[in-house]
């Protein structure tokens, strides 16, 4: 049936759904109001992948024939950091002048008989009240969402670093990322191609360091040419252009990350930036208005009635929303902790960077530039391995060193509860469980957490290291890990505390045992929950028989023969209850200031560290997720405090230490636990071999996470664009290519 339509906003969303929906019948009545004129210049240029493209070929095969015509295409990724220049290739992009995909889409629409108003700012929808359907793709600014708020509830999430969006005459044949370090903070470009003779030029920076060189104050010109003069060498001659609608629009802006939790009500609907934003760092804006003008016009066409046809738009077009969010808050967070990355070398750094936003992959990169990614490889286990020349293999299979341990790999296993010791003490069942991982490869393998003592246990289904049968019996799992492999082996030591004296997980998780409890002891008499019991507040007499108890432990660890010791400083057992303030309440010198609070771990921790010349890690819980608890800035200090000590490597986890979390609905992060640094020198993590994000491996004594120990980053290429020769870090030639890969600036 044919329909009357109105669609607010021009842009891309807008003009391609109303060509979408002529195309499905010539009968609808059409209407696109634009706020711009019709020649504007806004903007620069636009970047698509190959399944973008097929799509549009798919939709409408005259008007994506022309905007195919039309791209620029491009094979490589240029990152410069540091006087060096790192090249990779196979990444497919194409992209198009924004102003030239608007002329093509506006002359179609035309075509098609769809008159557009342009100059015309629709400030109400009351106007278009008697219409059938009202689309507002009216951008990220969109007067109709924030008109309706209340019917769409949009959340807008700016983002920490500023930017300017410039043009430039420089041809750069890839795309380009520049780094540049100033005296007040690191300044960096991000440049594509998008026609013959112009590329976009985006400058971006942390809000303290535009603040420090004073460009707020700056008129835009001022601060367009202290652009152009600190990458200049780069720009080889060539100006950085402005095309700003207004110059005394604020040039330098933040990004606005926004999403909506309705996208439509009667009759009107979002669409494109309106709807959902993705930063600029992952370019696929423009992919998601196409997409959102294919898919609705499909459906419309399809469903019976509007309200059927916004329930499947919305439930599809969402997940793919959230997917490129995802991708595009990882690229963002990695931009804005710059800092971060900038010890790195520079091939580090720029495999870092071309992964950032988790889209593309170790394997994917080796489908883009097979090549390359092997000198990568071979760089990695030179330097994890001293040998010069080294095969290239993937950094997983890279050996890895602690003291005087040399694993064979770095595949570890992680602690896992498995509930199934009998009085402390383990038997077949652990030895099938760890020895079948010894024999599958793995480079470390961990114990679940071994209590200390009988009190200690979470449940009775615990192991435990606190009489001679359990040495031996953990000497026999030992050994057989020895023997099935390369595998070593780790003793994971921990006491339940609070959280103690509960049933065996599948029986009841953390639920308190009805009979046969034991006394619980923890730092204040506050209980886990108020289902379990509440435990006695430790005298300094009890501290001291737990430091005992551990001791004890760790010589029986080292008659069984562990090659590593680890202890459980998280997840709210007993010396996580004294590290967080939600459980320690203490007024003596164990409770109060974080350095307090760490007293007597840290004195579990000396104790052992003096006691045991292997290597020791310590697993922390980085955030409790709770105010007012353990944030990702402590587990920094916490982490220096260890490394002071001589821990070897820090285990960070998260949470578990308070059942706030979970009644908050807190169980994942959502953003910045990044930000505190956890993996930079404070930790000392990776010591011997300089991996570049340096993450400790994370595990869970009752989670099974086999997330492991993370690798490494990198490329090159002979000369500059603007003749510049420059050292060379191509480890290959140029390599095999993938036909359809998810351009999105190399994130």
């Amino acid at each position: 049936m044919a329909m009357k339509i109105a669609c607010i906003g021009g842009g891309a969303a807008g003009l391609y759904f109303a060509i979408s929906m002529k195309l499905r019948d010539p009968g609808h009545d059409i209407h696109v109001i634009e706020r711009n004129a019709h020649d504007n210049t806004f903007g620069w240029g636009v970047v698509f992948s190959d399944a973008t493209i097929q799509n549009l070929r798919d939709n409408d095969p005259e008007s994506a024939q022309e905007i195919l015509d039309s791209f620029a295409h491009w094979d490589d990724i240029d990152v410069h950091f540091k006087g060096t220049s790192v090249t990779s290739g196979g990444h497919g992009f194409c992209g198009i002048a924004r102003s030239r995909m608007l002329d093509i889409l506006q002359r179609r629409a035309a075509a098609l008989g769809i008159p557009i108003t342009f100059e015309t700012e629709v400030e109400s929808l009351e106007p278009y009240l008697g219409y059938d359907l009202v689309v507002a793709a009216d951008g990220f600014n969109s007067r109709v969402r924030e008109a309706y708020a209340d019917k769409f509830q949009p959340s807008v999430d700016e983002r920490e670093n500023r930017f300017i969006w410039l043009g430039t005459h420089h041809k750069f044949d890839a795309f380009t990322f520049i780094f540049i370090e100033t005296e007040e903070g690191w300044v960096w470009a991000h440049a594509y191609r998008f026609d013959d003779d112009t590329c976009t030029f985006i400058v971006e920076m942390s809000e303290d360091t535009w603040q420090a060189l004073g460009l707020g104050k700056m008129p835009i010109r001022e601060g367009v040419a202290w652009c152009e003069n600190l990458f200049a060498e780069y720009l080889g001659g060539d100006k950085l252009l402005n095309n700003a609608p207004h110059p005394s629009d604020e040039a330098w802006r933040k990004f606005p990350a926004i999403s909506c939790a309705h996208w439509s009500f009667d009759n009107v609907v979002l669409m494109g930036d309106a709807a959902h934003t993705a930063h600029f760092s992952i370019g696929s804006g423009t992919k998601l208005a196409f997409e959102d003008a294919i898919s609705l016009a499909d459906l419309i066409t399809e469903k019976s009635d509007l309200k059927a046809a916004f329930a499947v738009y919305e439930d599809e077009r969402r997940l793919e929303v959230i997917k490129l969010q995802s991708a595009a808050r990882n690229s963002t967070e990695w931009f804005e902790d710059i800092p971060r990355y900038t010890e790195l070398e520079p091939l580090q750094f720029a495999y870092s960077l071309l992964t950032r936003s988790q889209r593309v992959s170790h394997e994917n990169l080796r489908l883009r530039d097979k090549d390359w990614l092997e000198g990568v490889e071979s760089w990695f286990a030179e330097r994890a391995t001293g040998i010069q020349g080294h095969a290239a293999v993937p950094p997983m299979f890279a050996p890895y060193r602690l003291r005087d341990m040399e694993l064979a790999n770095r595949i570890v296993v992680s602690p896992m509860a498995m509930y199934s010791a009998i009085d402390g003490e383990p038997n077949d069942f652990h030895l099938v469980h760890l020895g079948a991982r010894a024999q599958g490869g793995a480079g470390l393998i961990f114990t679940e957490m071994t209590c200390v003592s009988p009190e200690g246990r979470i449940t009775p289904g615990c192991t435990g290291l606190y009489h001679d049968s359990h040495a031996d019996a953990w000497k026999r799992i030992v050994d057989f890990t020895h023997a099935a492999g390369p595998a070593k082996i780790c003793l994971q030591l921990g006491h339940s505390g609070a959280k103690g004296a509960t049933k065996i997980g599948w029986e009841g998780m953390d639920e308190a045992l009805e009979d046969g409890a034991w006394e619980l002891i923890a730092p204040s008499p506050i209980a886990w929950s108020p289902a379990n019991a509440v435990p006695r507040e430790m005298t300094l007499d009890d501290m001291a028989e737990v430091k005992e108890q551990f001791l004890y432990s760790l010589e029986l660890g080292e008659k069984a023969g562990f090659d590593m010791v680890e202890l459980h400083f998280a997840h709210g057992y007993l010396l996580s209850g004294f590290i967080t303030p939600l459980s320690n309440q203490r007024k003596d010198a164990y409770g109060g200031s974080l350095e307090n609070r760490m007293r007597f771990p840290m004195e579990i921790f000396a104790a052992v560290r003096e006691r045991w010349d292997k290597p020791l890690s310590v697993r922390i819980s980085a955030t409790d997720w709770v105010k007012g608890g353990i944030e990702p800035a402590d587990a920094v200090t916490i982490a220096s405090m260890l490394k002071q000590a001589g821990v070897d490597i820090v285990n960070v986890s998260a949470g578990q230490t308070s059942t706030e979390a979970f009644r908050r609905g807190r169980r994942r992060p959502h953003r910045r636990l990044g930000r505190a640094n956890l993996d930079r020198g404070a930790a000392g993590l990776w010591p011997h071999v300089p991996d570049p994000l340096r993450r400790a491996h994370s595990s869970g004594s009752r989670h099974p996470d086999h997330r492991g120990w993370q690798h490494i980053r990198g490329r090159s290429r002979q000369q500059h664009p603007c003749g510049r020769a420059r050292r060379s870090l191509r480890p290959g030639a140029a390599a095999s290519r993938q036909s359809e890969l998810d351009a999105a600036c190399g994130g």
